[in-house]
């Protein structure tokens, strides 16, 4: 739990802008609450690969929106049996189907197709909400967390000081 804070941390700490920081925490959106071995999380990796993101942050949520993705797969299994059972939608799912394309995205599981929307969904407020939580943080919390003894504790210490070697 503290080496995943640490982590935040210095994600949070970096250079990076806070709009890389939270375009690779709305694009861990898709890793993180979609099955992993899918054909549209290569797509996201390559996209996130090709943009500037900030990759630790992208991982980082990724393991948190994994561990969240529990809680939300009934919602998403409930959205997908929503857009598969849907009458109007019939005709578009079995042409999906019908192409060897499409059938390889596996869009007729319903928790794949919700939990794809869901993250369609969310993708925009997320990206939103973690550019002004993270600015609110540098602007705000940094200073005053960087003052803490705890800290100028922690960073006088030799293994801190190792850590940083290793991680420049």
């Amino acid at each position: 739990m503290l080496a995943m804070l640490a982590k935040l941390l210095k994600i949070l700490n970096s250079d990076a802008s806070p709009g890389q920081i939270s375009l690779g925490f709305a694009f861990a959106l898709f890793i993180g609450l979609t099955p992993f071995f899918s054909l549209h999380n290569l797509f996201i990796f390559l996209l996130v690969c090709l943009i500037r993101v900030n990759l630790g942050g992208f991982f980082f949520a990724s393991a948190i929106f994994a561990l969240l993705a529990f809680l939300l797969d009934p919602v998403s299994i409930a959205i997908g049996e929503q857009l598969l059972a849907h009458p109007d939608l019939q005709a578009v799912w079995t042409g999906m189907y019908q192409s060897d394309v499409w059938r390889a995205f596996k869009f007729n599981h319903t928790l794949l197709l919700g939990s794809v929307v869901l993250s369609c969904v969310l993708f925009i407020p997320v990206w939103i909400v973690f550019s002004i939580l993270i600015k609110l943080y540098r602007s705000k919390l940094m200073a005053w967390f960087e003052k803490l003894k705890i800290v100028k504790f922690l960073k006088a210490s030799k293994f801190y000081q190792a850590y940083e070697r290793l991680g420049a």
